[in-house]
């Protein structure tokens, strides 16, 4: 079997880099905010949409983020890591492309590379230094330990000059559980020669054990989608049967999901079907760089 080349990140043209971020938020920015909108359709919906978070928090339920990568690729990882000091956030769940771009910011200051240019001469996604994660992950295999807690210890304790921008250090160092859910051959570190499809699976399915565990506490929390359509919430649907199956009563809570078009998975399996024993379930259509500033600016307000 042929090796493929790995090269230097410093090679790479990146789209996104750290001086584009999103800044943290005054809480004085926020007093005022929600007064701009109509109480009527979607005005009414985001508020109590709200108001179920700050109820989620005030009476210590959960309160649980998934997200695709997109959400760390548009510079929104400092408000990830504000709503976490905050405490309006008790589990994080992403799939394995964003603790590529996490690992990434952390470590280069940057991401997103040129997919349609680097693709032309195969070096799409075969950088030495993003192959690390590999490393990181099966030394946890080994060690019985996730996939996402892994890549935020290694962040946080490693030679990483930013990782102050890191959303899974920043986890880590708070113990806020901090999941990935991968799929074999779905990320560009599964091209790489140190890939190990044992270490994969065993770390992310820890994950998921650890996820259930999370979920345990939903009754009366809140959940949202930002921008998976497919992994997260097919898994978040497995992990809920597990829950109930197990005898957990978890069917009083909020579901919603926060994307650019409306999908179909997000929309049944987080939003409808879930919710239907007494729940509540909101779909919101917006840009994620829109709509997470706007979300954090209104949950700053007392």
């Amino acid at each position: 079997m042929k090796k493929t080349t790995l090269f230097p990140i410093a090679e790479r043209k990146n789209k996104v880099t750290i001086k584009d971020f999103a800044h943290t938020l005054k809480k004085e920015d926020a007093q005022h905010v929600e007064t701009i909108f109509p109480p009527i359709l979607a005005g009414n919906d985001l508020r109590d949409f709200l108001h179920s978070i700050r109820e989620a928090k005030k009476n210590k339920k959960a309160i649980i983020f998934m997200m695709g990568a997109h959400v760390l690729k548009v510079g929104l990882g400092p408000l990830l890591i504000q709503l976490m000091q905050e405490g309006y956030v008790q589990h994080i769940a992403f799939n394995g492309a964003g603790s590529i771009h996490d690992f990434e910011i952390a470590l280069i200051g940057a991401t997103s590379e040129d997919v349609a240019t680097n693709l032309e001469d195969g070096r799409f996604g075969n950088w030495q230094e993003t192959s690390r994660i590999n490393d990181v992950v099966n030394l946890a295999a080994k060690n019985n330990k996730g996939y996402g807690e892994a890549i935020g210890k290694a962040i946080l304790e490693g030679d990483f000059p930013y990782k102050q921008y890191s959303v899974f250090a920043q986890a880590y160092k708070l113990k806020i559980p901090i999941t990935v859910h991968t799929a074999i051959g779905t990320e560009i570190t599964h091209q790489h020669p140190n890939a190990d499809g044992a270490s994969l699976g065993k770390t992310s399915m820890i994950d998921f054990h650890i996820f259930i565990e999370s979920l345990r506490n939903l009754e009366g929390g809140v959940i949202m989608n930002w921008g998976s359509s497919v992994i997260l919430p097919e898994v978040f649907l497995k992990a809920l049967t597990v829950v109930r199956n197990q005898g957990d009563t978890v069917k009083k809570f909020t579901a919603a999901d926060f994307d650019m078009i409306k999908h179909y998975r997000p929309g049944v399996n987080v939003v409808e079907r879930p919710t239907s024993q007494g729940g509540k379930g909101y779909t919101f259509i917006g840009h994620h760089e829109l709509m997470l500033p706007l979300v954090t600016l209104m949950l700053l307000q007392k």
